[in-house]
């Protein structure tokens, strides 16, 4: 466990995870994940949250430590998803003095995950809500949708803590030593990046308490430098890009379509650009290809036609980003095909089905390899990339 004491009353009992190869089933974590979770010993005690399956032994183990032989009085519950809520019917009876704290659409979610009698032991709170534990006391905001309907978060006012949810959570470990914001910014992005709004509303209620700490259910506790976290999750919930460049993402069957996204990457470096990236569809994985996506004000997307509509790595990346919520971004073409170029048009509907995105007149259109006589369709989009950079 790291450093538990996160001030002389409010202890970490997280567990870290090394051994998941991919969180929520589908997002690689070469770095592992933690599993974050919270003790605040006053007149009263209050738990924060419980944690994944896999980390049950490690979890209770850390809780009894930190209590030291006192009872619970608290089990605030902030979030239903398993690797935080896993632990809850296991927690309720092994401490059957604890009230679960928690609003009415939490405890219809208990209801489906578990099977125990609640009569007697819930503390249902709304929006502005207060519990005093004695020196300390905990507020409640609700959060819908950032990323379930059921999320609150909790603010410790005389601390000044927000407990945070998923909000502020990133892959990787407590201490890895690593700059934040990459791996915040894909867990934002895959998991929170759909709820643009909600988290817009979440910042709005977070702007009018002071905040000195933040604790989110993954990653690292946060205490200094809070504007840099909040000016990200600002940059992101608005879906404005981060740098000034253009991403080059392809699909490309025997490498043609490579070697026209490249040379297509040298053109708008010729052109002045500064920033231009490349990535390949086939090999990137998904959840990083998003993150990149957002990452620039510009994209072009180049792909082979494959029965009769687009190589299928580049359809899935189009629907991913488009699922969340991709837009305000101008976006250029480029189409393979050797008898019947069909990947343009396929591309430019998803594309044209986004909110503010600009899609780039016209298609560039390469039959089998990239010969001379396409390049001024090339020189063209690069063009026309620059100008609006």
């Amino acid at each position: 466990m790291s450093d538990t004491h996160i001030s002389d009353s409010v202890f970490y009992i997280g567990v870290s995870d090394r051994t998941l190869d991919l969180f929520e089933s589908q997002y690689p974590i070469p770095d592992g994940v933690t599993y974050n979770s919270y003790v605040i010993l006053d007149e009263k005690t209050a738990v924060l949250d419980t944690v994944d399956v896999r980390a049950s032994e490690q979890w209770f183990a850390n809780l009894e430590q930190a209590l030291a032989g006192e009872p619970v009085d608290y089990l605030v519950i902030s979030h239903m998803e398993p690797d935080h809520a896993a632990n809850i019917e296991r927690f309720a009876k092994m401490h059957p003095e604890a009230k679960l704290v928690g609003n009415a659409k939490t405890f219809g979610m208990i209801r489906q995950f578990f099977d125990f009698d609640l009569e007697n032991r819930k503390i249902e709170v709304k929006e502005g809500d207060t519990l005093s534990l004695g020196k300390h006391v905990l507020q409640f905001f609700m959060a819908p949708m950032v990323h379930w309907p059921e999320v609150m978060v909790t603010y410790e006012q005389t601390e000044k803590i927000l407990f945070s949810a998923d909000g502020f959570g990133r892959f990787g470990m407590m201490d890895s030593g690593e700059e934040w914001g990459e791996e915040a910014a894909r867990y934002y992005l895959n998991i929170v990046g759909k709820y643009g709004v909600q988290v817009q509303a979440l910042l709005k209620k977070a702007a009018n308490l002071d905040i000195q700490i933040i604790c989110p259910l993954h990653g690292p506790v946060l205490k200094e430098n809070l504007e840099y976290y909040l000016k990200l999750y600002q940059i992101w919930s608005t879906y404005q890009p981060e740098q000034h460049g253009v991403l080059i993402a392809y699909a490309s069957i025997h490498g043609n379509t490579a070697k026209a996204a490249k040379r297509l990457a040298g053109i708008l470096e010729e052109q002045g650009e500064k920033q231009v990236e490349v990535l390949d569809l086939s090999r990137a994985d998904m959840s990083f290809a998003v993150r990149k996506a957002f990452y620039y004000d510009r994209m072009v997307v180049a792909a082979a036609t494959y029965d009769g509509g687009v190589f299928p790595c580049m359809e899935e990346f189009l629907l991913h980003i488009r699922s969340k919520n991709y837009q305000k971004r101008t976006v250029g073409i480029v189409e393979n095909g050797s008898w019947a170029p069909m990947a343009g048009k396929v591309m430019r509907g998803i594309l044209e089905s986004m909110k503010e995105v600009v899609v780039l007149e016209p298609t560039v259109t390469v039959k089998s390899a990239l010969k001379d006589t396409d390049l001024a369709g090339m020189q063209a989009l690069a063009r026309a990339l620059v100008s609006v950079g």
